[in-house]
């Protein structure tokens, strides 16, 4: 029986700057976006009939929300009604989901999820999809499953839709953190006093990490001021993370993860130990960034 693995990695806003908005509400970004190299997990294989199974530290959340509401199965069904309309017909299958990322935390875990089952069903099912016909299952899915599909260090501007990689941006040890609240993204939206803040500026043409990260530095998370006010764990934990010695702390999304970047994933690894002991009801995640260079 044929069965095929995809990882989901966390992927993470280095920057997030809000520029606009469309007549139909949706906010324009310029967001400067890596993934680690630590995730999710999706396996698929033929069956008889559909299924999805859940495992993993976050999978109870998850058991608890509505099926069909899941993206996982989302992007199983459009993708399926897709080739449908193709003349393609596809067997059932039986998904796994292995939750190892918090739930509604900023870090496109769903979304991601959504964007490894395309990739999988896609092996499974041995079709050939052409990239705008993949796209636009993606985008109906959410602004970020078109991102995740990439899961590669790039930038994203619209809604998130249109993606340019970015080949330089070098490595980094990284640390995800989350004090385990959830935080609205659509209450955060709501609450921006301002929405045509400046786009990101001049990206660096090298792969030297100190370029990289002066120029993050210089960047912002146009989200997180918000995300403070309803969540005032956020600004504890940028401290916390700051305080083991970080290049740089950050939000990611609209939270309430929130990321530390260092040189090497030794550096973070040791970090995550400090912040475990400090917080150990806190999620906490060591990683390497991914990177091209």
């Amino acid at each position: 029986m044929r069965e095929y693995r995809e990882n989901a990695p966390a992927k993470i806003n280095l920057a997030l700057h809000v520029t606009g908005r469309r007549e139909d509400g949706y906010h324009l970004l310029d967001t400067l976006v890596t993934f680690a190299d630590r995730g999710d997990v999706i396996t698929v294989r033929e069956a008889d009939q559909d299924a999805l199974s859940l495992s993993g530290p976050f999978s109870h959340l998850l058991e608890a929300e509505a099926l069909p509401n899941n993206l996982v199965l989302k992007a199983r069904d459009g993708l399926r009604q897709t080739l449908a309309t193709k003349g393609i017909s596809t067997r059932p299958v039986a998904i796994h989901l292995e939750k190892n990322l918090p739930i509604a935390s900023g870090i496109g875990g769903g979304s991601a999820d959504a964007a490894a089952t395309l990739r999988a069903l896609i092996k499974l099912w041995h079709v050939d999809l052409n990239a705008c016909d993949l796209q636009a299952i993606a985008l109906r899915l959410g602004a970020d499953v078109p991102m995740c599909l990439h899961s590669r260090p790039l930038r994203a501007t619209g809604i998130g839709d249109a993606v340019l990689p970015l080949p330089t941006l070098p490595r980094f040890g990284i640390i995800l953190g989350n004090p385990l609240k959830t935080v609205s993204t659509p209450s955060i939206f709501k609450a921006l006093t301002r929405r045509d803040y400046p786009a990101i500026g001049m990206l660096p043409l090298t792969s030297n990490q100190s370029d990289w990260l002066k120029a993050i530095s210089d960047m912002r998370n146009d989200l997180e001021p918000v995300a403070r006010q309803l969540c005032p764990e956020i600004a504890t934990l940028t401290q916390l993370i700051s305080d083991t010695g970080a290049e740089l702390t950050r939000m990611s999304g609209s939270g309430a993860t929130c990321f530390g970047l260092y040189q090497t994933l030794e550096k973070a690894e040791k970090a995550v130990k400090t912040l475990q002991a400090i917080k150990p009801d806190w999620y906490f995640q060591a990683a390497n960034s991914v990177s091209e260079v």
